[in-house]
């Protein structure tokens, strides 16, 4: 799934989900084809890929934590934070939820696990400083925009019809969108959401 998760954040090394209930905002979702979020590490055939897929989508089916609960319990860990990343993986071991927050200057990495809620292993913490400037500059824009993830995923999910897996932010065209990835039935979905005064500078 790590290889997948590079390939969909191509745009940003940390991508944010949120988005808005009361603002105006255009989604736009797209089907065909499995998103590259939730494709495993595998030998790249098309039936190993779906496999794979299949595999992801039954954990997160199974997991009684939702990506909503996850991000809460993250932000919980440091008052005022807000979720710049987060991602289902049903790879390892025990199936986790990766979060990251950004507070107080620090991308903060937590891994939620999927059935019980607790943290695995702490929390990891870096330095703004030592991210590059385009993802800098995206971690600052979270902050002008007044929707948080927990609402682009709220959002996404009622546009997809379905459970959001994963979602981030990421920048396309000067402009930071959400992009949410839903399972919808057997049909993996992904949600494309541009908040309000989301504009690059």
């Amino acid at each position: 799934m790590t290889a997948a998760r590079q390939h969909l954040w191509t745009l940003s090394a940390f991508a944010l989900s949120a988005l808005l209930i009361a603002a105006p905002v255009q989604a736009v979702v797209s089907a065909g084809g499995t998103p590259t979020a939730l494709h495993g590490e595998t030998d790249g055939s098309a039936e190993a890929d779906r496999q794979a897929v299949s595999r992801e989508i039954e954990r997160f089916r199974s997991s009684t934590v939702s990506i909503g609960q996850a991000m809460a319990i993250a932000e919980a860990r440091h008052a005022g934070a807000m979720t710049a990343d987060v991602s289902f993986d049903g790879a390892s071991g025990v199936p986790v939820y990766r979060v990251k927050t950004l507070h107080n200057d620090r991308i903060w990495r937590h891994t939620i696990n999927a059935s019980t809620g607790e943290l695995i292993g702490g929390e990891a913490a870096l330095p703004l400083t030592e991210l590059e400037l385009d993802d800098r500059s995206n971690l600052a824009a979270l902050g002008a925009i007044r929707h948080r993830l927990a609402d682009a995923v709220r959002v996404a999910e009622q546009a997809a019809s379905g459970k959001a897996i994963s979602g981030g932010l990421v920048r396309e065209r000067g402009r930071l969108n959400f992009a949410i990835v839903v399972i919808s039935g057997d049909d993996l979905k992904e949600v494309i959401l541009e908040p309000p005064g989301a504009r690059a500078k």
